[in-house]
């Protein structure tokens, strides 16, 4: 399956959940791959989930690729554009971007349960967390990746989010990040209406990650792993008529039954719905 060999990628936020299923899928295709984060094996971030960017990118490496570890704190300029610095002094193209860091959950102790409560009774840390260390880190990361992107076409740019279209994703300020994410890719593709690069936001359903505990087994047939998303990033980076997708948002569900592909337990979950 090294369909990527030679192929350069850089995942954001991959010391675990999505990114670090996304870098070992597209490790497993035979890219080398970027794995970025905050957590390195000498500094956890989250003391309650001590994976790292080194322990991402052996995998990567174990899988048939070759995983690179950066540190990078994405909500940090200097950072993200010392990254782009440093691929673009090691490669000769960045053919893949995935922009996957987020933040805005911590502490991760209360299970969710602040998401369910109404907007005014909600901390701004999580707005702050969910802009600056989410949307802010895409956009950033975005801007110091293009200019290395634009001079080695075409490319991919994958946006994770998580979205319903119209409907309300039941917290204010999640919403409003995550479909701003959505609109990113819009209008960053129309920015890049004249180059050969193609952005997409893809998302998601429920993922069984790290902090995903005591979920009873109708729960557990909702969800999907983390090579889920992984597999629908490899398609569209596999697809050489992926261009025509510019711009839009898909469901890691609906990109499964387009492409064929399923999830690592051969069943292919569809677009997961918030109910509210």
């Amino acid at each position: 399956m090294a369909v990527l060999t030679g192929r350069v990628a850089v995942v954001t936020g991959a010391s675990r959940g999505a990114g670090r299923g996304i870098a070992g899928t597209l490790g497993e295709a035979g890219a080398t791959v970027y794995v970025t984060g905050r957590s390195t094996r000498d500094q956890v971030t989250v003391p309650e989930y001590p994976h790292s960017i080194e322990e991402t990118a052996d995998e990567v490496t174990a899988r048939g690729g070759q995983g690179v570890p950066v540190r990078c704190d994405h909500t940090r300029d200097d950072e993200v554009r010392a990254l782009f610095g440093k691929v673009a002094d090691e490669r000769d193209s960045l053919d893949l971007l995935v922009c996957n860091a987020w933040g805005g959950y911590q502490p991760y102790g209360d299970h969710m349960g602040w998401f369910q409560r109404p907007f005014w009774e909600q901390s701004m840390d999580r707005w702050d967390g969910m802009f600056t260390a989410g949307l802010r880190a895409h956009m950033v990361t975005c801007r110091y990746a293009i200019p290395f992107m634009l001079e080695h076409k075409p490319a991919l740019i994958v946006l994770t989010t998580f979205s319903q279209g119209r409907k309300y994703l039941g917290n204010v300020f999640y919403d409003v990040a995550k479909n701003g994410a959505c609109r990113m890719a819009e209008v960053l593709a129309g920015e890049l209406e004249d180059h050969d690069i193609t952005v997409i936001a893809l998302s998601p359903g429920w993922m069984r990650m790290e902090r995903m505990t005591g979920l009873s087994e109708r729960e557990l047939a909702q969800t999907e792993s983390t090579e889920y998303v992984g597999r629908a990033v490899l398609a569209l980076a596999s697809d050489p008529g992926v261009h025509r997708r510019t711009g839009q948002t898909y469901a890691v569900g609906d990109l499964a039954r387009e492409y064929g592909f399923t999830d690592v337990d051969g069943r292919q979950p569809t677009a997961y719905q918030i109910i509210r």
